[in-house]
């Protein structure tokens, strides 16, 4: 099983989703590019704190939708800038982060976005299983981190999403193009 071709997006295609709980939004925008892929999104929303935050990422993805740079920013004014060339990360000063060697994909704490990144990267056939290492970056402190995830895929558009240290899991709903359409607990698309 596999989703439409990247090159079907000729056009800029928007999504929206909002948390399931407190006060929030992603907007995001996909487009083609001559490489590939890239997601330019807004998310803001409330931590489990209370606090509020403001973020705007942009991700760029080969045909294969492997990432190959991110880049996000605060309204506080942190920024984070990673690039994956020839299978190495590295930071925005050009350093090789060997800690991300085995990732391929990023997850970004805040958008279900990126949950689509493997689901399309991968061909699937139903009741097959993968895990993946994946450079995760969480809002509060924007410092990547290793996750190890596993998804599996239960029918032509639903896959089960697992934290391999099994604190959470979620069956994962998706629209023809691989993107979520409900995150359950966490998200909810609108648009």
């Amino acid at each position: 099983m596999s989703f439409r071709d990247v090159a079907l997006l000729t056009v800029p295609r928007s999504l929206r989703w909002r948390p399931v709980e407190g006060v929030g939004l992603e907007h995001l925008t996909l487009r083609s590019t001559p490489d590939g892929l890239r997601a330019e999104a807004v998310v803001i929303g409330d931590r489990g704190d209370g606090e509020p935050y403001g973020v705007s990422y942009a991700i760029d993805c080969g045909t294969d939708f492997a990432v190959t740079a991110v880049t996000i920013a605060a309204t506080d004014g942190r920024r984070v800038f990673l690039e994956r060339r020839d299978g190495i990360w590295r930071d925005v000063f050009g350093e090789h982060l060997s800690a991300f060697d085995d990732c391929i994909d990023i997850d970004l704490q805040g958008s279900p976005f990126t949950n689509t990144l493997p689901i399309r990267r991968e061909r699937w056939e139903i009741g097959q299983s993968r895990s993946f290492a994946m450079l995760y970056i969480p809002f509060d402190d924007f410092a990547p981190r290793l996750d190890r995830q596993t998804y599996t895929c239960l029918a032509p558009r639903l896959f089960r999403y697992q934290a391999a240290d099994g604190s959470f899991e979620a069956e994962l709903p998706v629209d023809e193009d691989g993107l979520v359409v409900d995150y359950p607990s966490l998200f909810e698309r609108i648009r």
